[in-house]
């Protein structure tokens, strides 16, 4: 059996990388119990604490196609489209617990994205990757690793391709080639989870022409690899977390995480590069990493919307307007968009196919019908909470405010509601709608919905590519009764 970490196995194997980490213009010495990292890593440990519960073994476990052991689920190739929607329903359910982002999809689709497309390009070129990226993750899923998918480049001026920039470091590439290996050298911006990672897999974050051919890479180097540092993301109203008490930051437990990653002049072993050079591929797997990734949003961004609706009906009860018909409404067209969200992420597992690989790909369209979906119904989402909660969920005093003795008596008398349930509990609801609509939630759940796996101009791209419109035109034209030439 392979082994398989417990949340806190996962916690204490983070110590052992040592990785340097810039917050607030300094070298972090403790990033792992760092009052504003530790959430993230508590979000992240949830996918290692309840793959040990027997109700949800079927979703966060998987036999390996690589080995035949028990792997979390997170480093598993999809064999069927029975795994890719049990991922959706996974995602799900970890959106649910946390609240947030648990950070360790990017790294999983990454996985998947490139294994089929080195197996093609191991037919296409002769070469040699497909076998050594299954060594590698074989390495992944024995150690049960948390992996950041890195795709994203500063990019620099964007209407320059990478090899035509002013800085030519602006795009992660190649400086060097060696026996051993190459020497590589760049950033990757808004990494989700990068700070909480054992390894980082790196990959192209566009489709590369010839004279790009130094920027179509793909590899993978431990997480505190020499020459890799991070500089961690601020997030709004991150330096609560630093505050005495727990009640202002909203979701006290758990949180998110982005961080910039710079690879200066970094070594990486020829067995762990999957893509150098071979610029041809390149679009392949940006696409396929885009649409896996499409694809898992179905999933986290309407188990976080789970919580906001049960946010919004907690505080309608709360301040006593749950039975009013226009809450009711409101609450019902939450849960359309939010699952509307879901069955498209479900949609797009449930057509997928198998690759040349033998691991599968979801449908592409349905998938980015399902991301363009998430571009905009968390943010209408987040209005409606916003609009039941009222105008409290940005006015209401701090924690310190109630603790003081002479004004303490003041503020539980004017905010008060409903007789059955505390100041407290208002507060405490307030701040966690405050938190997934305007806070440091917002970033996984807003932000990233929009942003993540691409902008809605990307998806717009793909839909009008995929879209087959010549033939969509042909049967209409067929039941007109219009003849072609």
């Amino acid at each position: 059996m392979a082994l398989m970490k417990s949340s806190e196995e996962y916690i204490e194997s983070l110590r052992k990388v040592k990785k340097r980490v810039f917050l607030g213009g300094k070298l972090i010495d403790n990033y792992v119990d760092h009052p504003i990292i530790r959430p993230s890593i508590n979000s992240c440990a949830m996918t290692y604490e309840l793959s040990g519960y027997p109700e949800y073994e079927e979703l966060l476990t998987a036999t390996s196609s690589l080995t035949g052991k028990k792997i979390n689920r997170f480093t598993h190739l999809h064999q069927s489209a029975e795994d890719l929607i049990k991922k959706v329903k996974m995602q799900r359910m970890l959106g649910q617990k946390t609240g947030c982002c648990f950070q360790r999809c990017v790294g999983f689709d990454g996985f998947n994205a490139v294994d089929s497309v080195t197996y093609e390009m191991d037919q296409e070129c002769g070469t040699d990757y497909n076998k050594r990226f299954r060594a590698y993750l074989e390495y992944v899923q024995e150690n049960d690793l948390v992996a950041d998918g890195a795709m994203t480049d500063t990019k620099g001026d964007r209407k320059l391709a990478p090899s035509a920039q002013k800085d030519p470091d602006l795009f992660v590439h190649v400086v060097e080639r060696k026996p051993n290996g190459i020497v590589v050298r760049g950033a990757k911006a808004h990494q989700t989870g990068a700070v909480n990672s054992h390894e980082i897999l790196v990959m192209p974050t566009q489709t590369m022409r010839e004279a790009d051919k130094d920027y179509a890479l793909c590899f993978a180097v431990p997480a505190d690899a020499q020459g890799v540092f991070y500089v961690y993301g601020r997030q709004s109203c991150d330096t609560r977390r630093l505050e005495e008490g727990n009640i202002d930051v909203g979701n006290a437990k758990f949180g998110g995480q982005e961080a910039l990653i710079v690879f200066d002049d970094v070594f990486v072993p020829w067995e762990r590069v999957f893509m150098c050079g071979e610029y041809q591929h390149s679009g392949a797997l940006v696409e396929r990493f885009a649409g896996y990734h499409r694809e898992s949003y179905g999933g986290c961004k309407s188990g976080v919307g789970d919580v906001l609706i049960g946010a919004a009906q907690a505080i309608a009860k709360i301040q006593g307007i749950d039975k009013a018909s226009h809450v009711k409404d409101k609450l019902v067209e939450m849960t359309h968009m939010n699952e509307t969200i879901y069955s498209c992420g479900v949609a797009c597992s449930a057509e997928g196919k198998p690759t040349s690989s033998g691991t599968y790909l979801i449908d592409m369209m349905l998938a980015n019908v399902c991301k363009l979906h998430v571009t905009h119904f968390p943010y209408l989402i987040a209005r409606l909470a916003q609009d039941i909660a009222g105008g409290l969920v940005v006015t209401l005093p701090g924690e310190q405010d109630f603790k003081n003795p002479e004004i303490s008596p003041y503020l539980e008398k004017y905010f008060k509601s409903a007789t059955e349930y505390s100041t407290e509990d208002r507060c405490r609801m307030q701040r966690l709608i405050e938190n997934l609509t305007l806070g440091m939630g917002a970033v996984g759940y807003l932000t990233e919905s929009l942003h993540g796996a691409g902008s809605p101009q990307a998806q717009k791209i793909m839909i009008g590519r995929l879209a087959n419109f010549d033939y969509k035109a042909e049967l209409a034209e067929e039941l007109a009764g219009i003849k072609k030439g």
